[in-house]
């Protein structure tokens, strides 16, 4: 196969790399709360039941960031239901996932788990503007936040909290584009509540970091058009723009399944243009920035088989819902995305993969019994710990082959990072299913080396997966003859694989 090549240069870059870019999503769904994260009784869990087994796997995992309630949970959340006691918080319906929400897990229990991970896990909250509005939103906000001496606040410290939440970063709402959605809206009607809130969330606290709904994906009908709407009523009053996209294999299409990051770049940019456009028309010198705040691989497919099968007059307690097993596939198709967000650094500052643990996760759990990695843990872990810095700008010299979704795309899709200190780390997928792929770089002015490491994420068979009766069935290896001489590394990245390599 020809050999794929490209510069590394530091006059060259694309932007820093926001630390919230690796942050993850917690919503009521399945089992990603309950049995996933909290579970009383469990052999492992602590006084708050929360699982430590899970705790010590989302700090290995380097999540820096993460989005509660929902999703689509919170268009019916009550928050008020989520707060006291917890005994004598009230069940209730979940219309979002047709289950029965016991409250058991709620808003203090939330800001206690992010603590326990460490002080790098930031809260995002979404606040519920499907059914409720501006005034449920400032309640809230002032119950989490306002220190003493308010109805509020003062129930907050009633119910064991003295210290305020601290929460800076709030969605206003979810995917409020979508008919699926509770309380769903027309561009029109979200922008008009969405800038209602911002400003009356403003008046409370100027300092808060706003996120306003985009489309859930991009193949919506009201795409972009709906960006425009919504940012011409909120763009001074709002700091992001979300975007949600997940991506599965369509009719076996493998080969269009490798190339799914083409279309989340695409989607990106696209949005991109939209947001400017609006600043350009409002004569703004502002820039939206985006909040990819839900993104992974998704077999929907098999959510839908679920869902017609689904029992309209059963409402369980945290049923198995989209527990997806990933495999060596799936895995080098998720670290492609991580690669097209990290090429986006300049402009995507929150990423929020969905979910954590359970639910379409990197972490899965048994109840009672042990939580392990799943293949795609490990690609998230690596760029979490070697993505932090500055992105250089890189642009290939590939083979290319020839998807039925995509067009023509690369095989070799990489980015690179370099840290505070000088390090660099190159991250690489070789799409190709059959041929190991050859790799050049030439590194320009960085002062490198020293190969550190190349680690793989590879398998014989695409289709191994990580299971509770071999939870380590897939790990990176290290890869073989990798050199770097004369300020140029040369390297063979093995087929269909996930590659991390570092320099110094």
């Amino acid at each position: 196969m020809r050999t794929a090549r490209f510069t590394l240069d530091p006059a060259f870059t694309v932007g820093p790399v926001d630390p919230r870019l690796f942050g993850s999503f917690v919503e009521h769904l399945g089992r990603c709360v309950y049995t996933g994260i909290h579970e009383p009784g469990h052999p492992a869990a602590d006084a708050d039941g929360l699982r430590t087994d899970v705790l010590d796997l989302v700090r290995e995992l380097g999540v820096t960031a993460v989005r509660y309630p929902g999703g689509n949970f919170v268009s019916g959340y009550r928050w008020e239901d989520s707060v006291g006691p917890a005994e004598d918080r009230p069940r209730r319906l979940d219309l979002a996932w047709h289950s029965t929400e016991t409250n058991r897990f709620g808003l203090s229990e939330y800001i206690s788990f992010l603590r326990k991970i460490g002080p790098q896990a930031e809260p995002v909250m979404a606040v519920n503007l499907g059914t409720r509005g501006v005034t449920e939103a400032l309640e809230l906000q002032e119950y989490a936040n306002h220190p003493a001496g308010t109805a509020l606040s003062d129930l907050r410290t009633a119910h064991g909290d003295k210290d305020p939440f601290g929460i800076r970063l709030w969605c206003l709402g979810n995917e409020m584009d979508g008919p699926w959605q509770t309380g769903h809206k027309t561009a029109e009607e979200y922008g008009r509540l969405a800038a209602e809130t911002a400003r009356a969330m403003r008046q409370q606290d100027p300092g808060v970091e706003l996120v306003a709904c985009g489309s859930s994906g991009r193949s919506m009908p009201t795409f972009a058009a709906w960006e425009a709407t919504v940012l011409t009523e909120t763009y001074d009053l709002v700091d992001h723009i979300s975007l949600h996209a997940y991506y599965e294999p369509h009719d076996g299409d493998l080969d269009s399944f490798l190339a799914s990051a083409v279309d989340m770049e695409s989607f990106i940019e696209d949005t991109v243009a939209t947001c400017d456009h609006v600043g350009a028309k409002l004569k703004s010198t502002k820039k939206i920035t985006l909040s990819f705040d839900e993104w992974n691989v998704w077999y929907m497919s098999r959510w839908q088989e679920q869902a017609e099968t689904f029992a309209q007059d059963d409402w369980p307690e945290a049923p198995r819902l989209l527990e997806d097993h990933y495999s060596v596939t799936d895995a080098v198709v998720f670290g492609s995305l991580l690669i097209a967000l990290l090429r986006h650094a300049d402009r995507v500052k929150i990423a929020c993969l969905a979910q954590l643990v359970n639910v379409i996760a990197p972490i899965l759990t048994e109840p009672g019994g042990p939580a392990w990695r799943q293949t795609t843990f490990h690609p998230f872990a690596q760029a979490s710990r070697y993505g932090r810095g500055e992105v250089l700008d890189v642009r290939v010299d590939s083979p290319t082959y020839e998807t039925a979704r995509y067009g023509t795309a690369d095989l070799l899709h990489a980015t690179a990072v370099r840290a505070d200190d000088g390090t660099v780390t190159v991250f690489a997928v070789n799409r190709s299913r059959t041929g190991a792929l050859p790799l050049e770089i030439a590194l320009g002015g960085l002062g490198l080396t020293t190969v550190v490491e190349h680690s793989v994420l590879a398998d014989a068979d695409p289709d191994a997966r990580n299971t509770l009766d071999e939870p380590e069935r897939v790990t990176p290896h290290p890869a073989e003859g990798t050199d770097l001489a004369d300020g140029r590394l040369t390297a063979v990245l093995e087929p269909l694989s996930w590659n991390v390599i570092r320099l110094a």
